[in-house]
């Protein structure tokens, strides 16, 4: 393994939430005459292709509105809050830590300024509840430039489920993206085997030694990769040295199997992949502490999905995969299962990011009255909780998962 590393310094290295992969869509919009507002949320970059007209001009990648009208001719501008929005089902619920707003090649035509909101609306919610919701303001109404991705970092720990975009007071936004940390209802997960380094549960690719063609995150994206650029290659090594990625995982679990798919890579598969591990829920830190072997260097095959079997017992956290010498892989799948502490921790972390009114709910519903629920929820943060709080975190989670 070699000790270069090529992290992004942004917020755009975590899960895109909004990522039609994961399920994300446009429950409600209200105008999109010149171009669908589904079109924020498509996987790849906006394009422009010149003089490609429809009925109602030009054909744009992107969300655009109708041009408004004042209610007179001396009186052509909207009042502030007359404005264009679409409401965002996240594909994965989490905690978001910022958003881009790109305006890629709308120019003369884009808004003036735009704003977001999130709000956090459990279940499967219509467009006349969310519009009901309550909604907090993550992105300011903010001055916005033609052809720009605009980047807006969010502080806001709170768990949302939507977010709505909002453009003032009309015009074109080419895509929208929402990058945070995943975290997922426990309560779905308990007793299940599944894939722990999935974006949808919270996994994430935190760092690479390489990264020149493609993406990290793509090993762990939702589905099969259809192409070479659906999956994590790198350029050609020169040295003695070899590839690899750091992935954390939903939480601390047995992993049960791999899989380390090269499908399409057929010149450029690695020759050799190793699976190490890593517990860090003691706060150990997986960049310096100490690793074990989950699958040993094995021999990989060109454009083959490779499936084995391994040894469960021990909790990871976090684990790396090596390759050798260099190459691309499509996907790297670890079925396993949350640790009894892995999903303890897991639920405190859900508890905490939730809106108090809903992480209320969650322990009344568990069968806690409602002075003891709005006690608990009080006691907020549980997680790393001091020696007095220890008790409600312990409370917390008996009543959410049982036992």
């Amino acid at each position: 393994m070699t000790t270069a590393d090529t992290p992004s310094a942004s917020f755009t290295d975590l899960v895109d939430l909004a990522s039609r992969l994961l399920g994300a869509g446009v429950v409600a919009t209200n105008e999109d005459t010149f171009a669908d507002a589904e079109n924020l949320l498509v996987a790849r970059p906006a394009e422009f292709r010149p003089h490609t007209f429809g009925h109602k001009g030009q054909i744009m990648d992107g969300w655009e509105s109708r041009r408004r009208r004042g209610v007179s001719a001396d009186r052509p501008h909207p009042a502030d809050g007359d404005h264009d929005w679409a409401i965002v089902r996240l594909g994965a619920a989490g905690a978001i830590r910022g958003v881009i707003v790109d305006t890629a090649h709308f120019t003369g035509n884009h808004p003036e300024s735009a704003s977001v909101e999130a709000a956090s609306v459990p279940g499967h919610p219509s467009p006349e509840e969310l519009q009901g919701a309550e909604w907090t303001t993550i992105v300011p109404r903010t001055p916005l430039k033609g052809d720009t991705a605009h980047e807006f970092a969010v502080a806001d720990g709170t768990r949302y489920t939507h977010v709505r975009l909002g453009m003032f007071p009309d015009g074109g936004i080419a895509r929208l993206r929402v990058h945070g940390e995943v975290l997922p209802d426990p309560r779905d997960l308990a007793g299940l085997t599944f894939d722990l380094a999935a974006q949808e549960y919270g996994g994430v690719a935190e760092a690479a030694s390489d990264r020149y063609y493609s993406s990290p995150h793509n090993l762990n994206a939702p589905g099969r990769a259809s192409v070479m650029g659906d999956g994590w290659e790198t350029r050609r090594r020169r040295d003695k040295a070899n590839d690899w990625v750091r992935i954390a995982l939903a939480g601390g679990g047995e992993v049960l199997a791999v899989e380390v798919d090269t499908s399409c890579f057929v010149a450029n598969a690695p020759g050799w992949a190793d699976l190490l591990g890593f517990d860090a829920s003691a706060g150990a830190d997986p960049a310096d502490g100490e690793w074990f072997e989950l699958l040993p260097r094995t021999r990989l095959q060109p454009d083959t999905r490779h499936r084995y079997r391994v040894d469960a017992g021990r909790q990871v956290t976090h684990v790396r995969i090596d390759v050798h010498p260099d190459g691309g892989l499509a996907r790297l799948r670890l079925t396993g299962r949350l640790t009894e502490a892995g999903l303890a921790a897991l639920a405190l972390r859900w508890f905490d990011a939730l809106p108090a009114a809903e992480a209320a709910a969650a322990l009344t519903a568990a069968g806690r009255t409602a002075a003891e629920a709005a006690e608990l929820t009080a006691a907020r943060p549980l997680v790393d909780s001091s020696a007095p709080a220890a008790p409600a975190a312990a409370t917390v989670v008996r009543s959410l998962l049982g036992g």
